[in-house]
Protein backbone atom coordinates (compact mmCIF):
# COMPACT_ATOMS: atom_id res chain seq x y z
CA UNK A 1 0.00 0.00 0.00
CA UNK A 2 0.92 3.52 -0.89
CA UNK A 3 0.99 6.15 1.87
CA UNK A 4 -0.60 9.29 0.52
CA UNK A 5 -1.25 12.51 2.82
CA UNK A 6 -4.66 13.60 3.13
CA UNK A 7 -5.51 16.77 3.14
CA UNK A 8 -8.32 19.08 3.01
CA UNK A 9 -6.60 20.73 0.04
CA UNK A 10 -4.55 19.98 -2.70
CA UNK A 11 -2.66 22.04 -4.89
CA UNK A 12 -0.39 20.98 -8.09
CA UNK A 13 2.84 19.93 -6.35
CA UNK A 14 0.42 17.32 -4.80
CA UNK A 15 -0.71 16.27 -8.30
CA UNK A 16 2.67 16.05 -9.57
CA UNK A 17 3.88 13.85 -6.67
CA UNK A 18 0.61 11.66 -6.97
CA UNK A 19 1.05 10.82 -10.91
CA UNK A 20 5.15 9.61 -10.14
CA UNK A 21 3.94 7.53 -7.32
CA UNK A 22 1.44 6.07 -9.36
CA UNK A 23 4.03 5.59 -12.14
CA UNK A 24 6.50 4.20 -9.75
CA UNK A 25 7.15 1.00 -9.06
CA UNK A 26 4.76 -0.53 -6.59
CA UNK A 27 2.22 1.74 -7.79
CA UNK A 28 -0.88 1.50 -10.37
CA UNK A 29 0.06 -1.49 -13.27
CA UNK A 30 -1.40 0.51 -16.16
CA UNK A 31 0.02 3.68 -15.57
CA UNK A 32 3.16 2.66 -15.59
CA UNK A 33 2.47 0.90 -18.80
CA UNK A 34 1.44 4.11 -20.75
CA UNK A 35 3.51 5.60 -23.26
CA UNK A 36 3.21 9.45 -24.96
CA UNK A 37 1.44 7.37 -27.49
CA UNK A 38 -0.81 4.78 -25.82
CA UNK A 39 -2.48 8.03 -24.32
CA UNK A 40 -2.51 10.25 -27.02
CA UNK A 41 -5.96 10.08 -27.67
CA UNK A 42 -6.66 10.68 -23.53
CA UNK A 43 -5.34 14.12 -24.19
CA UNK A 44 -7.48 14.86 -26.84
CA UNK A 45 -10.18 13.32 -25.07
CA UNK A 46 -9.91 15.83 -22.08
CA UNK A 47 -9.30 18.73 -23.56
CA UNK A 48 -12.16 18.41 -25.98
CA UNK A 49 -14.17 17.68 -22.48
CA UNK A 50 -13.28 21.02 -21.44
CA UNK A 51 -14.23 22.75 -24.43
CA UNK A 52 -17.49 21.01 -23.60
CA UNK A 53 -17.39 22.62 -20.02
CA UNK A 54 -16.87 25.81 -22.11
CA UNK A 55 -19.90 26.07 -23.98
CA UNK A 56 -22.27 24.48 -21.30
CA UNK A 57 -21.22 27.89 -18.90
CA UNK A 58 -20.54 25.36 -15.90
CA UNK A 59 -17.56 26.65 -14.70
CA UNK A 60 -17.75 23.50 -11.89
CA UNK A 61 -17.28 21.02 -14.44
CA UNK A 62 -14.95 23.56 -16.07
CA UNK A 63 -12.64 23.22 -13.42
CA UNK A 64 -12.80 19.42 -12.69
CA UNK A 65 -12.26 19.26 -16.54
CA UNK A 66 -9.31 21.75 -16.51
CA UNK A 67 -7.74 19.16 -13.82
CA UNK A 68 -7.65 16.52 -16.13
CA UNK A 69 -5.79 18.29 -18.68
CA UNK A 70 -3.74 19.38 -16.12
CA UNK A 71 -3.30 16.21 -14.83
CA UNK A 72 -2.72 14.87 -18.56
CA UNK A 73 0.53 17.54 -19.12
CA UNK A 74 1.93 16.44 -15.67
CA UNK A 75 1.81 12.69 -16.78
CA UNK A 76 3.57 13.33 -20.09
CA UNK A 77 5.86 15.67 -18.50
CA UNK A 78 6.74 12.52 -15.81
CA UNK A 79 7.45 9.91 -18.69
CA UNK A 80 9.90 12.52 -19.84
CA UNK A 81 11.54 13.38 -16.02
CA UNK A 82 12.21 9.32 -15.99
CA UNK A 83 13.72 9.46 -19.42
CA UNK A 84 15.85 12.29 -18.30
CA UNK A 85 15.11 14.26 -21.12
CA UNK A 86 12.87 17.20 -19.74
CA UNK A 87 10.09 17.48 -16.94
CA UNK A 88 7.34 19.90 -15.01
CA UNK A 89 9.67 22.81 -14.78
CA UNK A 90 11.25 22.85 -17.92
CA UNK A 91 7.65 22.96 -20.04
CA UNK A 92 6.77 25.62 -17.73
CA UNK A 93 10.31 27.81 -18.19
CA UNK A 94 9.75 27.20 -22.09
CA UNK A 95 6.18 28.27 -21.81
CA UNK A 96 7.06 31.31 -19.46
CA UNK A 97 9.68 32.15 -22.11
CA UNK A 98 7.53 31.81 -25.02
CA UNK A 99 4.91 34.63 -23.52
CA UNK A 100 8.07 36.80 -22.38
CA UNK A 101 9.25 37.21 -25.87
CA UNK A 102 5.76 36.85 -27.95
CA UNK A 103 4.33 40.11 -25.72
CA UNK A 104 6.70 42.89 -26.79
CA UNK A 105 4.01 45.28 -25.99
CA UNK A 106 4.07 44.31 -22.57
CA UNK A 107 7.61 43.52 -21.64
CA UNK A 108 9.60 45.52 -23.99
CA UNK A 109 8.85 49.03 -26.03
CA UNK A 110 6.73 48.01 -28.82
CA UNK A 111 3.62 49.61 -29.28
CA UNK A 112 0.14 48.61 -30.77
CA UNK A 113 -3.10 49.67 -31.39
CA UNK A 114 -4.77 47.19 -30.66
CA UNK A 115 -5.19 43.41 -30.39
CA UNK A 116 -4.66 43.20 -34.31
CA UNK A 117 -1.58 44.48 -34.12
CA UNK A 118 -0.61 41.75 -31.08
CA UNK A 119 -2.28 38.85 -33.64
CA UNK A 120 0.45 40.28 -36.10
CA UNK A 121 3.30 40.90 -33.96
CA UNK A 122 2.63 37.21 -32.38
CA UNK A 123 3.03 35.67 -36.04
CA UNK A 124 5.93 37.34 -37.42
CA UNK A 125 7.47 36.33 -33.60
CA UNK A 126 6.50 32.45 -34.27
CA UNK A 127 8.07 32.34 -37.88
CA UNK A 128 11.05 34.12 -36.64
CA UNK A 129 11.52 31.20 -33.38
CA UNK A 130 10.75 28.56 -35.62
CA UNK A 131 12.76 29.66 -39.04
CA UNK A 132 10.23 29.61 -40.97
CA UNK A 133 11.52 31.34 -44.22
CA UNK A 134 8.69 30.99 -46.18
CA UNK A 135 4.44 31.41 -45.91
CA UNK A 136 4.84 27.84 -47.04
CA UNK A 137 6.63 27.13 -43.98
CA UNK A 138 4.03 28.53 -41.88
CA UNK A 139 1.45 25.84 -43.61
CA UNK A 140 3.75 22.92 -43.16
CA UNK A 141 4.16 23.48 -39.67
CA UNK A 142 -0.09 24.04 -38.65
CA UNK A 143 -0.74 20.78 -37.16
CA UNK A 144 -2.25 17.81 -39.22
CA UNK A 145 -3.38 16.29 -35.84
CA UNK A 146 -6.09 18.85 -35.43
CA UNK A 147 -9.64 18.51 -37.05
CA UNK A 148 -9.98 18.88 -40.13
CA UNK A 149 -12.29 21.78 -40.31
CA UNK A 150 -9.96 23.75 -37.96
CA UNK A 151 -6.43 22.64 -39.68
CA UNK A 152 -8.34 24.48 -43.47
CA UNK A 153 -9.28 27.29 -41.46
CA UNK A 154 -6.13 28.31 -40.05
CA UNK A 155 -3.79 27.00 -43.60
CA UNK A 156 -6.75 30.20 -45.03
CA UNK A 157 -5.87 32.30 -42.85
CA UNK A 158 -1.93 31.87 -43.06
CA UNK A 159 -2.15 32.13 -46.72
CA UNK A 160 -4.95 35.41 -46.22
CA UNK A 161 -2.12 37.42 -44.37
CA UNK A 162 0.18 36.76 -47.24
CA UNK A 163 -2.59 38.84 -49.64
CA UNK A 164 -3.76 35.24 -51.24
CA UNK A 165 -7.78 36.04 -50.74
CA UNK A 166 -11.06 36.70 -51.90
CA UNK A 167 -11.61 40.63 -52.00
CA UNK A 168 -15.39 39.37 -50.43
CA UNK A 169 -17.14 36.65 -50.22
CA UNK A 170 -18.81 36.46 -53.98
CA UNK A 171 -15.50 34.83 -54.71
CA UNK A 172 -15.58 32.31 -52.13
CA UNK A 173 -19.21 31.57 -53.15
CA UNK A 174 -18.37 31.22 -56.65
CA UNK A 175 -15.30 28.25 -55.79
CA UNK A 176 -18.00 26.72 -53.52
CA UNK A 177 -19.97 26.33 -57.03
CA UNK A 178 -17.40 25.39 -58.89
CA UNK A 179 -16.10 22.85 -56.58
CA UNK A 180 -19.85 21.33 -56.31
CA UNK A 181 -20.02 20.91 -59.65
CA UNK A 182 -16.57 19.03 -60.02
CA UNK A 183 -17.87 16.53 -56.85
CA UNK A 184 -20.99 16.03 -59.35
CA UNK A 185 -18.84 15.05 -61.88
CA UNK A 186 -16.87 13.02 -59.83
CA UNK A 187 -19.48 11.13 -58.95
CA UNK A 188 -20.94 10.53 -62.33
CA UNK A 189 -17.61 8.65 -63.74
CA UNK A 190 -16.75 7.40 -60.16
CA UNK A 191 -13.54 8.51 -60.19
CA UNK A 192 -11.73 11.30 -57.97
CA UNK A 193 -14.48 11.69 -55.48
CA UNK A 194 -12.85 11.96 -52.61
CA UNK A 195 -10.39 14.76 -53.34
CA UNK A 196 -13.53 16.38 -55.30
CA UNK A 197 -15.05 16.19 -51.60
CA UNK A 198 -12.03 17.41 -49.67
CA UNK A 199 -11.82 20.47 -52.38
CA UNK A 200 -15.73 21.05 -51.34
CA UNK A 201 -15.32 20.64 -47.87
CA UNK A 202 -12.06 23.24 -47.97
CA UNK A 203 -14.14 25.91 -50.63
CA UNK A 204 -16.62 25.50 -47.51
CA UNK A 205 -14.59 26.35 -44.62
CA UNK A 206 -13.09 29.38 -46.54
CA UNK A 207 -16.91 30.59 -46.98
CA UNK A 208 -17.15 30.18 -43.48
CA UNK A 209 -13.87 32.13 -42.45
CA UNK A 210 -14.35 35.04 -44.89
CA UNK A 211 -17.84 35.15 -42.84
CA UNK A 212 -16.81 34.64 -39.96
CA UNK A 213 -18.25 31.68 -38.64
CA UNK A 214 -15.78 28.91 -36.74
CA UNK A 215 -17.06 26.05 -38.99
CA UNK A 216 -16.29 23.30 -36.76
CA UNK A 217 -19.35 25.14 -34.28
CA UNK A 218 -21.43 25.74 -37.77
CA UNK A 219 -21.45 22.17 -37.90
CA UNK A 220 -21.68 21.12 -34.55
CA UNK A 221 -24.88 23.03 -34.72
CA UNK A 222 -26.19 21.48 -37.55
CA UNK A 223 -25.76 18.15 -35.91
CA UNK A 224 -27.85 19.28 -32.27
CA UNK A 225 -30.10 20.33 -35.14
CA UNK A 226 -30.38 16.85 -36.76
CA UNK A 227 -30.42 14.41 -33.70
CA UNK A 228 -33.21 16.88 -32.21
CA UNK A 229 -35.08 16.05 -35.15
CA UNK A 230 -34.64 12.62 -35.61
CA UNK A 231 -35.69 12.39 -31.88
CA UNK A 232 -38.61 14.31 -32.77
CA UNK A 233 -38.33 12.06 -35.91
CA UNK A 234 -39.35 8.55 -33.77
CA UNK A 235 -41.42 9.96 -31.38
CA UNK A 236 -43.78 10.82 -33.93
CA UNK A 237 -43.44 7.86 -35.57
CA UNK A 238 -44.45 6.13 -32.45
CA UNK A 239 -47.32 8.21 -31.87
CA UNK A 240 -48.41 7.17 -35.38
CA UNK A 241 -47.47 3.52 -33.84
CA UNK A 242 -44.52 3.09 -36.38
CA UNK A 243 -40.99 2.40 -35.76
CA UNK A 244 -38.66 4.13 -38.71
CA UNK A 245 -37.71 0.72 -39.82
CA UNK A 246 -41.14 0.04 -40.41
CA UNK A 247 -41.60 2.71 -42.51
CA UNK A 248 -40.66 3.51 -46.25
CA UNK A 249 -38.03 6.63 -46.59
CA UNK A 250 -40.68 8.91 -48.55
CA UNK A 251 -42.99 8.41 -45.25
CA UNK A 252 -39.91 9.54 -43.18
CA UNK A 253 -39.12 12.33 -45.34
CA UNK A 254 -43.00 13.74 -45.06
CA UNK A 255 -42.64 13.75 -41.16
CA UNK A 256 -39.34 14.94 -40.94
CA UNK A 257 -40.15 17.90 -42.55
CA UNK A 258 -43.11 18.40 -40.22
CA UNK A 259 -41.08 18.27 -37.37
CA UNK A 260 -38.21 20.59 -38.83
CA UNK A 261 -40.51 23.14 -39.15
CA UNK A 262 -41.76 22.64 -35.59
CA UNK A 263 -37.90 22.77 -34.08
CA UNK A 264 -37.19 25.56 -36.45
CA UNK A 265 -37.19 28.26 -34.30
CA UNK A 266 -35.25 26.69 -31.50
CA UNK A 267 -32.42 26.42 -33.49
CA UNK A 268 -32.74 29.99 -35.79
CA UNK A 269 -29.12 31.58 -35.67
Amino acid sequence: MVNFENKDRYNVYDLKRLVSLLRSPGGCPWDAEQTHESIRRNFLEEAYEAAEAIDEGDTDHLCEELGDVLMQVIFHSDIEADAGRFDLDDVADMSVRKLLTRHPHVFGDIKVSGSGDVIENWEVIKRAEKKHETIADSLDAVAKSLPGLWRAEKLQKKAARAGFDWPDVSGAMDKLDEELGELKEAVKTGTGMAGELGDLLFSAVNVARILGIDPESALNGSSDKFTARFRRLEEAAAVRGKSLDEMTLPEMDVLYEMVKRELENKYDA
